[in-house]
């Protein structure tokens, strides 16, 4: 099994805390957002990854030097090769799969690195691929999928009159990743562009469909988004009670508490001292960082970062804050200083 993330989005939506870091690499519960999406994909294939192809953005759109040195450490301990691509200029989804062509090659997972999901089917081996998708209220905001017999018959953009409601998440499942190789090679040699004046992957879908391509549905349990601040935090709740129930550790031994109480869930990174303080319910509180006379809920906080006198709810601090306040919800991107 191949899979393809294509993650060169500069995550404008979620500035400040992605001038530093990239969205995908945001630590959700002391794992970034790219490897938790691994993780899961991993759980629902049921097979071995033996290559992973991270498609990246270059430097100037904020990717840091040593971005592809994490994204290989995370392909690695999967126990598959990384491959880091740059899409240097942001064309469309299939223009970004284009970047690692080199990897379509038998079964092939393509997910877009903007959300996780959380799912308990068993990947349906007997069609020509899987897309994933999930029941929403507002499908006009959307791809979505319509269907006939449990097979996919239409992909529609973003269909501003009602034709269906399940919406495409970004994960894709191809039994054969030499079709779409060969569709995605045909758009961009003729360069077909969809809405937007993009390469868009469903016109390669619409292409694989037509020539006899069967396509069903991998349905979610859930989709949590991180495009902003608020569902970045909402994500991090979620993570946290998933975990909690199947029994995680999320609280590290090496956390010193000072008359301080932590209400679970939560989770409580190496090396983080609590002090005359509540933390939780629903708090992520990253590596080296600490806390003292204050009161947390329900808050997303990075690495090396140190509060005092805080009362926070609601709120994402990024790595490396010097934080001591009296507010009461707060979006503090890294290497920030209030005081």
């Amino acid at each position: 099994m191949r899979v393809i993330i294509p993650m060169a989005g500069i995550g404008s939506r979620l500035k400040p805390h992605t001038l530093t870091v990239p969205k995908p690499l945001t630590l959700i519960a002391g794992k970034s957002i790219v490897q938790r999406l691994v993780e899961e994909i991993v759980n629902v294939v049921g097979q071995s990854v033996t290559d992973i192809g991270f498609i990246i953005g270059p430097a100037s759109k904020g990717f840091p030097e040593d971005t592809s040195v994490k994204l290989i450490e995370i392909a690695e301990r999967f126990g598959a090769k990384g491959s880091v691509f740059v899409q240097e200029e942001a064309l469309g989804t299939a223009h970004a799969i284009y970047q690692a062509r080199t990897l379509l090659e038998g079964n092939t997972v393509v997910a877009f690195a903007d959300t996780l999901f959380k799912a308990d089917f068993t990947l349906d081996n007997h069609h020509d691929g899987v897309i994933w998708v999930k029941q929403v209220d507002n499908p006009k905001e959307f791809g979505v999928v319509k269907l006939k017999d449990g097979i996919i018959t239409d992909f529609v953009e973003k269909p501003q009159e009602f034709v269906s409601d399940l919406a495409i998440i970004g994960i894709y499942y191809f039994k054969e990743g030499l079709q779409l190789q060969a569709e995605i090679d045909y758009i961009m040699d003729h360069h077909i562009q969809g809405k937007g004046g993009e390469y868009q992957l469903t016109d390669a879908l619409e292409a694989l469909k037509r020539k006899g391509g069967q396509y069903v549905p991998g349905t979610v349990k859930d989709w949590m988004d991180s495009g902003n601040k608020d569902a970045t935090v909402d994500t991090n709740k979620k993570v946290l009670e998933y975990e909690y129930k199947s029994g995680i550790q999320l609280v590290s031994d090496s956390v010193k508490l000072i008359n301080a109480t932590v209400i679970p869930p939560c989770f409580i990174g190496e090396n983080v001292v609590i002090e005359n303080s509540t933390v939780g319910p629903f708090v992520s509180l990253g590596n080296n960082s600490s806390v003292k006379d204050s009161s947390i809920v329900n808050s997303l906080i990075q690495q090396n970062s140190h509060i005092k006198n805080a009362s926070l709810q609601d709120s994402m601090i990024g790595s490396n804050v010097q934080y001591n306040g009296q507010f009461e919800s707060v979006s503090l991107g890294d290497f920030s200083i209030l005081e």
